[in-house]
């Protein structure tokens, strides 16, 4: 094979690259240029256009001389082959009496993590598009890290020193590495936090409405969950003493900063008092900050932990600032409950993978990095403008509860009477997948509400799933 050729090796995983790439893409768009391409993955000209064939010849791209290459139609759903058969003749039934009983989670949690199919709009899809993600930057590190001796060799449970220094700097003064411990994603760390710090049958308070993934994580653990309503700026302090006080609880999830599913902001005159609750209660604060680099305009207000030094418990997670498979996230924490959670930690994993942690911390480090993150805000709020335009020219009857300066979630109500979970399931049926708000609230939802995030969606397919939503909408 010459120098120039491309080996199968790696076209085969530029094909995949490319894969992802369509399936968030609308049919009869158009893909970049080769060598935008060539730069965007890190492969040769050679390799992209191989790739590029290959794809053309599978009925995934249509290629026009001198115009370019644009993704074909996907082909009839009817004409799909069918589902494989059950297993026959393999008595199950035991299983029943090893499992007990089922702890309660949110309805299909697992199918929210699939990736979407390819012509079908993803709205409820809470990670970052491949045109968003720093591709080039990932792939560099990795480049450089694969190379390195002792890669493959084990870190200190707690994580590599300097990403944990990386992660100490951001949360503010009166940080260190040593108040730091490296867990293989939020939602892990989310689930270490409430087994270290709760007993099961234990109650813990939570914004109602919250993330899905924090009330699943909760169930599981055996928590008794004690919703405490919000606003457009954030958790009321006056709510939350009075659920301190009856429940006896001794946590709170906190999401201060553009909060999963509202957007809401933790008002600055709301702080105190927050912190203030907290320590009358003799309770730790959960800080979930995965929005840290998602604000729009101006500098985001300081993460809760940087007042509240010895309460907070402080998690930030860079996946939705990079890439869903980029599993990488920090607990930080003073105190003994910071050596509960690094005990917590290695019982599960003996010790994080070196080498995302290494790539991380290349990719943090780079001169490209302030750079990707410029132009991921840019990026996000253009599709929130996208999504709002949409929303006012097809789905007049919708309201939207409020408009956050950050973030990739827009919480809308809908009419009267129409019925969030059956909105979802036509919203399907269409081509659009959204969320429905009934999962994120921890008791009764108060109200028929729907999530639409844009992180995942060009503007155009952002427009485009906004008027399929509209069509579905009563008059």
């Amino acid at each position: 094979m010459t120098h120039a050729e491309a080996s199968p090796s790696s076209r085969q995983r530029l094909i995949r690259q490319l894969e992802q790439l369509i399936a968030n893409l609308l049919p009869g768009d158009r893909l970049p240029p080769v060598r935008e391409l060539t730069q965007r993955y890190a492969s040769s000209p050679v390799t992209v256009s191989a790739a590029l064939q290959e794809l053309a010849r599978s009925g995934a791209l249509v290629v026009r001389p001198g115009a370019g290459t644009f993704v074909a139609r996907p082909p009839d759903r009817a004409a799909a082959a069918p589902l494989p058969a059950a297993r026959q003749g393999t008595d199950v039934v035991w299983q029943t009496l090893a499992l007990h009983s089922r702890p309660s989670l949110p309805a299909a949690v697992q199918n929210l993590f699939r990736p979407p199919l390819a012509d079908t709009v993803p709205f409820a899809d809470g990670y970052l598009d491949e045109t968003l993600q720093p591709l080039g930057l990932m792939n560099a590190a990795l480049g450089r890290v694969a190379r390195r001796p002792g890669v493959w060799s084990r870190l200190p449970p707690e994580g590599l020193e300097a990403l944990r220094a990386w992660f100490a700097r951001s949360a503010g003064t009166g940080f260190t590495a040593s108040d730091v411990v490296i867990v293989p994603g939020g939602q892990a760390a989310i689930s270490t936090v409430f087994r270290s710090l709760l007993p099961r049958g234990a109650p813990v308070l939570v914004e109602s409405p919250t993330y899905f993934g924090v009330l699943a994580a909760a169930r599981v653990a055996g928590l008794q969950l004690v919703p405490v309503p919000t606003d457009q700026h954030g958790v009321r302090p006056d709510l939350l003493e009075q659920a301190f006080r009856s429940s006896g609880a001794r946590a709170v999830y906190l999401q201060p900063l553009y909060a999963n599913p509202t957007g809401a902001v933790l008002a600055s005159e709301r702080r105190a008092a927050v912190l203030e609750s907290a320590e009358r209660a003799g309770a730790f604060v959960i800080e979930d900050d995965y929005a840290r680099d998602l604000h729009f305009t101006g500098p985001a207000p300081p993460p809760l932990v940087s007042q509240g030094e010895g309460r907070v418990i402080y998690l930030r997670s860079l996946t939705k600032v990079t890439a869903a498979g980029l599993r990488i996230a920090a607990l930080i924490a003073h105190g003994p409950v910071l050596q509960r959670l690094k005990e917590a930690r290695a019982v599960e994993d003996f010790f994080p993978a070196a080498l995302q942690q290494e790539v991380a911390l290349n990719v943090l480090t780079s001169r490209g990095w302030g750079a990707h993150l410029l132009q991921l805000q840019e990026a996000l709020r253009d599709r929130q403008g996208a999504a709002l335009r949409a929303l006012a020219e097809f789905c007049p009857q919708v309201r939207v509860e409020d408009v956050p300066q950050g973030g990739f979630v827009l919480w809308l109500r809908l009419p009267e009477g129409s019925g969030a979970d059956e909105f979802a399931s036509q919203a399907l049926r269409a081509g659009v997948q959204v969320s429905a708000g009934s999962g994120f609230f921890p008791a009764e939802p108060s109200g028929e509400y729907i999530r639409l995030s844009y992180a995942a969606c060009s503007p155009a397919r952002v427009t485009e799933g906004v008027r399929r939503l509209g069509l579905i909408l009563p008059a």
